[in-house]
C-alpha cells in the first residue's frame, strides 16, 4: 500500500527554507549608500546650492542688509553693462589669468617631465609641493617684504646687479605680473604633481618605440608626451583657469586694488561692493556674471581640448 511520506525541508535557524529550490534575496545597499551620501549632499545644499540660488535672486534686488530686498528686475545688470569699473576689473582679471595660466602651466609641465625623466624621489615631490602648503595671505606678506621698493631683498639684489630698483607692487605696469608671479610660485608645485600623475599613465613602451625609431627627447616630448597628456592638461587648465578668475586674497593683502584700480580684479571689486559699500544686490549681479563667464570658459575649454578622449585607447 502506497503511503504519502512527508519529506522534511531543511531550514535555517531563522526558519527560512534552504536548499537548491530556495532563492537568496539580493542584498540591497541603497539605504547604506544614501546614509554615506547624506552628509556630503547636505553640505552641498547648505554651502553651495542654496547660496547660489540666493545670490541669483538677490541679483534682481536692491539689498543693503538693513532693509528687506526690494525687487528691481534687470536694473543691476543694466548698471553693470554701463559700469566702467566693472569692465576695467574684467580686463585686469583677464590679464592676470593669461599671465598666470601661461607661466604656471609651462613651468609645471617642465617640472613634471623632469621629475618623470630624471628622478622619482618622494622627498623631491614634497619639496616641489611645499609652496602650496603656504597660505596665500602668508605668501603675499612675504613677497611684500621681498619686493619692497626701499627695503626689499629682491630690489637690493637688482640694484647690485645694476638693473635698478623696480616698484613691483606700486607700479601700474608691474603690479599684475607681480601678483601672477606670486601665485605661480605658490601653485606651480601642485599643478606639476597633477601633470606628473598623468605622466605615470603613459606606458614606457611608447617611449621605447620612439627611441627605436631614432626620435630625440624633444621630438618625443612634442609628438608623444603632450598629445597623450591631453586629458590631464585639459583638467589642469580648467581647474587653474577657474581658480585664477577667483583671485582675491593676494590682491587684498598686497595692493587692495591699487594703484588706481590697476589691480582691482573682479573678485575684489565684488567684495568691495558687498562688504565695503553694502550694495549686495549689485555685487550679486556681478557674481552671477562671473559664474556665467566661468561656465562658458569651462565648456569651451572642455570642447576644444577634447578632454573626454584619450590617444592611449
Amino acid at each position: 500500500m502506497a503511503s504519502d511520506t512527508a519529506v522534511p525541508v531543511a531550514s535555517t535557524a531563522t526558519g527560512h527554507p534552504t536548499g537548491k529550490g530556495a532563492r537568496r534575496r539580493p542584498h540591497d545597499d541603497t539605504r547604506l549608500a544614501l546614509m554615506f551620501i547624506a552628509p556630503a549632499f547636505l553640505g552641498y545644499c547648505v554651502f553651495l546650492l542654496w547660496p547660489t540660488l540666493r545670490g541669483i535672486y538677490l541679483s534682481f534686488t536692491r539689498f543693503n542688509l538693513l532693509t528687506p530686498p526690494k525687487w528691481v528686475g534687470l536694473d543691476n545688470y543694466v548698471r553693470m553693462v554701463h559700469d566702467p569699473i566693472f569692465w576695467n576689473s574684467m580686463k585686469v582679471t583677464l590679464e592676470y589669468v593669461v599671465l598666470n595660466i601661461a607661466f604656471q602651466t609651462a613651468l609645471a609641465l617642465v617640472i613634471a617631465v623632469m621629475m618623470q625623466r630624471l628622478t622619482k624621489k618622494t622627498w623631491l615631490r614634497g619639496i616641489v609641493l611645499t609652496p602650496y602648503l603656504v597660505s596665500n595671505v602668508v605668501a603675499a606678506m612675504v613677497f611684500i617684504w621681498i619686493l619692497d621698493y626701499q627695503l626689499g631683498f629682491g630690489n637690493y639684489i637688482l640694484q647690485h646687479l645694476g638693473l635698478g630698483r623696480i616698484a613691483f607692487l606700486s607700479s601700474d605696469h608691474w603690479v599684475i605680473p607681480t601678483i601672477a608671479f606670486i601665485n605661480v610660485w605658490r601653485h606651480v608645485g601642485y599643478t606639476a604633481l597633477l601633470i606628473f600623475a598623468g605622466l605615470q599613465t603613459i606606458p614606457e613602451s611608447v617611449y621605447e618605440a620612439g627611441r627605436l625609431d631614432g626620435a630625440s627627447e624633444n621630438r618625443m616630448f612634442r609628438h608623444l608626451t603632450v598629445p597623450l597628456l591631453r586629458p590631464i592638461l585639459a583638467l589642469v587648465l580648467i581647474i587653474t583657469v577657474v581658480g585664477s578668475f577667483q583671485v582675491f586674497d593676494t590682491v587684498a593683502v598686497a595692493t587692495q586694488g591699487g594703484p588706481v584700480n590697476s589691480s582691482r580684479v573682479l573678485q575684489f571689486y565684488i567684495y568691495d561692493l558687498a562688504f565695503g559699500r553694502f550694495q549686495f544686490g549689485y555685487a550679486s549681479a556681478l557674481s552671477v556674471a562671473l559664474l556665467l563667464v566661468l561656465l562658458i570658459v569651462s565648456i569651451v575649454q572642455y570642447r576644444l581640448s577634447r578632454a573626454d578622449e584619450s590617444d592611449l585607447d
